[in-house]
């Protein structure tokens, strides 16, 4: 134990002497281990300049060998020196502990868990040797520790520092584990939680739209905490792990673990690689780092030595997140102008001094040296290197309000103030949690500051872009913010444009998916056994669109929607229905006017003709009656044609019932009229006395009576009506009448088929009756015309759909009228024109 003090008395060994124009004289005394200041009120602190690396490690009973390894964190300098002026600024201040004097124990850690718990000791006992629960009071109270550890020791530590209920306030330490108030209960921290931290990193992935990523930590237990985090975080986000590796925290170097990383990073297809490491472990970041065509997203900024040509190993792509750093008011000044002669100092730290002179220092930080002072090799001259102390000075602030909280009520009264000040060294770290917890206050960056629920600083991240310039000088770029204590939406902030991304990267951002992404048109079809951002394009069904880019499902349109032709957006559907402009149409139409006009002529002849004997024959009214109802039947079919309309749906339905009941009904009185007639002048006929006109008028009017009162129930029961049919025709509206009550319908064409039946039955049972102008041949090649007709007609009217179905009825609607005028008329009208010897009562009665 005494060999280990009497190392640390070696290393720590320093005597602060006083000079003229400097101020108030800084004293150190040598007895003591560490940087020692006395004060009324005492800070331990502890801090890493050097790093102490031990081949074998000491044992308590013999005196370590010298074989040591230092490594001099020269930016870790600037924490020391922080640490220093923190506690100077407020000594001389007048406002913050009036009449109090604040004093400090200092020691290094040498990132050696033993001589942290040595440091640790002495900070208690205040003494060289160590007495656990025995404090020497030679000096002040002591109030709390402030310390720059790692979150491995810091973690062992805060044990010890609970027994005694000291407060432990660190500027290093992120990690997440120990955020827990419960198990860590007097522990403070002015950095930011690492959970903040993979919320940054989230949403800059989201930002930039990365969704294949990989992730690189070591294996510790925090470390994969933060992996299950920012796992859970990327895949809510819709974002998929490529890989995940993990490396062992050791002192030795792995060759075989970091070729094996290099190489998983490399045949990886993911573009992005979080490398959540810390500094330390810079050998595995720095080979991740020598991947071209990477971005790389750090927790810490790196500085790595470019090659001899003054080209860099480094490629332009890493983003780190970095804590918020500011510079210190009157920090660089104290830099410039303190004596460094005054401070605890040795070959290292002398170096750094005389690196200062440099003529690459900027000129706020740059100290006159004598020309003949030979520079040191160690340039401490980083422009980041002053604002990252700023996490130091903001812990020491923080302690020094809360015991001006604390204090001021108990020292108002100056001539107590010293009997107070013994009885408080009972309770101070007691009592100082309570006022330490509630803390707000503002720094002289005119910030506030406040501890969060998990005893966190209120303070964020910066965004740095680390470039590489061609002379191989590293630059650091602030690119972006993340601020969890921000509002919402200034939360993240980053500017793309200055950004400097590799040459590599064809495309800036660069992009990082496992598949491209889908465009609007298509869906994602998820690959079987692979993560979700690995999937197929596969194009929307008929009748869905996918109107954003990446969509699982695509999305149906409304009924009176379909989709574009690209798929990405419902278009009113067409509506369709037969109109005059179109082909088919016109043809419909211009066909039933040419027959409309062909059975005008037969009319006007039969009506010049109608004494002749062909025209007398078979009782000419009806023939007139029949001429006019297929003359209607014609025209009717004009209805079917053009936009359907409440009216017109009503009056083609029922016109075409009414129409061609009189037609059919009118061919069955000719028919019975015929067989009448052949009967009735057979001798002591019955038949005689009912030949005349009375019995074919009244077959006409009944049936038609009939056929009226079956289309008037039809009207009242169930009309037709317009009706926008959004079924039947893929990606178009039919336009078309309804028929209302299909029973109706079907009703009006049973009795017409009725009608031409029972025509057809007597007109083929006649047809051979021995007269000149016997009629029943042509009706029954009528009939037959007409049912073929209309037997067709059925099932391809109902296999139709939209125009093409009221095509099919005007054609069967115009083919059996046709038939009608053609089988029955057009024979009588050769006859009169081109037989007109058979045109006489002589032809007639010579026949008979």
């Amino acid at each position: 134990m005494a060999a280990i003090l009497v190392l640390i008395l070696i290393l720590f060994h320093i005597q602060w002497k006083t000079t003229e124009g400097q101020g108030p004289p800084i004293k150190y005394e040598s007895k003591k281990p560490g940087y020692h200041k006395d004060g009324d009120i005492m800070i331990g602190g502890i801090v890493t300049i050097r790093d102490l690396v031990i081949p074998k490690p000491p044992s308590y009973t013999t005196f370590p060998t010298w074989n040591y390894i230092y490594f001099f964190h020269k930016e870790s300098y600037y924490d020391y020196l922080a640490f220093v002026f923190a506690v100077e600024e407020i000594n001389n201040s007048s406002e913050l502990l009036p009449n109090i004097t604040l004093g400090f124990h200092l020691f290094e850690s040498y990132l050696n868990p033993f001589f942290v718990f040595g440091a640790a000791m002495s900070i208690f006992t205040g003494m060289d040797t160590w007495v656990p629960n025995y404090r020497c009071k030679t000096s002040g109270t002591l109030a709390a520790i402030i310390e720059g550890l790692t979150s491995q020791q810091s973690s062992q530590m805060s044990n010890m520092f609970r027994i005694f209920h000291y407060p432990q306030i660190s500027f290093i330490s992120q990690s997440l584990l120990m955020s827990d108030t419960v198990k860590f209960p007097f522990l403070y921290r002015t950095v930011p939680n690492e959970l903040h931290l993979c919320t940054g990193i989230i949403k800059s992935l989201k930002h930039f739209d990365w969704t294949w990523v990989g992730i690189i930590a070591s294996n510790d237990f925090s470390s994969l905490r933060v992996i299950q985090i920012l796992r859970e975080g990327i895949e809510q986000n819709g974002g998929c792990i490529a890989f995940i590796e993990t490396f062992r925290l050791s002192n030795s170097i792995i060759i075989e673990e970091i070729f094996r990383i290099q190489l998983i990073i490399y045949k990886s297809s993911a573009k992005v690689i979080i490398l959540y490491a810390n500094a330390e472990n810079k050998i595995y970041l720095g080979a991740a780092m020598m991947i071209p065509g990477k971005v790389l997203i750090t927790k810490t900024e790196l500085n790595f030595l470019s090659k001899g040509d003054g080209k860099p190993y480094i490629k332009n792509n890493i983003l780190s997140f970095s804590v918020v750093k500011k510079k210190i008011p009157s920090f660089t000044k104290f830099i410039q102008e303190v004596n460094f002669t005054l401070l605890p100092s040795d070959h290292f730290t002398e170096k750094w001094w005389l690196g200062l002179c440099d003529s690459q220092c900027p000129k706020y930080i740059k100290r006159s040296c004598s020309s003949d002072v030979k520079l040191s090799n160690i340039l401490p001259c980083n422009n980041s290197y002053i604002g990252k102390s700023s996490s130091v000075y903001n812990a020491v602030y923080a302690l020094a309000h809360a015991l001006h909280d604390m204090l001021m009520p108990v020292s108002r009264n100056t001539t107590t103030r010293s009997r107070e000040m013994w009885k408080l060294s009972d309770y101070l770290p007691w009592k100082l949690h309570h006022y330490l917890k509630n803390v707000h206050f503002k720094n002289n960056l005119n910030e506030e500051i406040f501890f969060d629920e998990n005893r966190d600083l209120n303070t964020g991240y910066n965004i740095i872009n680390q470039v590489y310039l061609p002379n191989g000088v590293l630059h650091h770029e602030i690119v972006g913010s993340y601020n969890p204590y921000a509002s919402q939406g200034q939360d993240f902030i980053i500017n793309e444009k200055a950004i400097v991304w590799e040459r590599l990267f064809t495309q800036t951002p660069p992009q990082s998916k496992c598949s491209e992404s889908c465009p609007p048109g298509f869906r994602k079809s998820t690959r079987e056994r692979q993560p979700t951002c690995c999937f197929d394009c596969i194009p929307c069904p008929q009748g869905e669109i996918s109107n954003q880019s990446d969509m699982d499902n695509c999305v149906k349109c409304r009924e009176d929607h379909w989709p574009n032709h690209k798929r990405d957006t419902c278009i009113l559907k067409p509506t369709i229905f037969l109109s005059y402009e179109e082909v088919l149409g016109m043809a419909l139409a211009t066909s039933s006017i040419f027959f409309f006009l062909i059975n005008t002529v037969i009319l006007g002849i039969f009506i010049i003709y109608r004494d002749t004997s062909i025209v007398r024959a078979n009782n000419r009214g009806i023939s007139f009656i029949l001429l006019i109802s297929l003359m209607i039947c014609f025209l009717c079919s004009l209805m079917f044609i053009g936009h359907p309309e409440p009216v017109t749906c009503i009056l083609r339905s029922t016109t075409f019932g009414m129409t061609f009941s009189i037609s059919l009904s009118s061919i069955l009185a000719k028919t019975i009229t015929v067989v009448m007639a052949f009967h009735a002048t057979k001798p002591g006929s019955k038949l005689r006395k009912w030949m005349g006109s009375r019995i074919s008028y009244t077959i006409i009017l009944s049936c038609s009576l009939f056929q009226f009162i079956l289309c008037l129930i039809w009207l009242f029961t169930a009309p037709p009506f317009p009706y926008l049919n959004m079924q039947s025709e893929t990606g178009a509206i039919l336009l078309e009448c309804n028929e209302g009550s299909m029973m109706a319908f079907y009703c009006v064409l049973g009795f017409l088929g009725f009608l031409a039946g029972i025509s057809f039955i007597i007109a083929f049972l006649s047809r051979n009756l021995p007269d000149s102008f016997n009629e029943a041949k042509y009706i029954t090649f009528s009939m037959l015309v007409f049912c073929s007709v209309w037997i067709t007609f059925i099932p391809t009217y109902l296999s139709t759909r939209g125009k093409y179905m009221v095509a099919v009825e005007i054609f069967a609607i115009q083919a059996s009228s046709a038939g009608l005028l053609g089988c029955i008329f057009m024979p009588k009208c050769c006859i009169i024109f081109l037989r007109p010897e058979m045109n006489s009562r002589k032809y007639l009665t010579k026949n008979n």
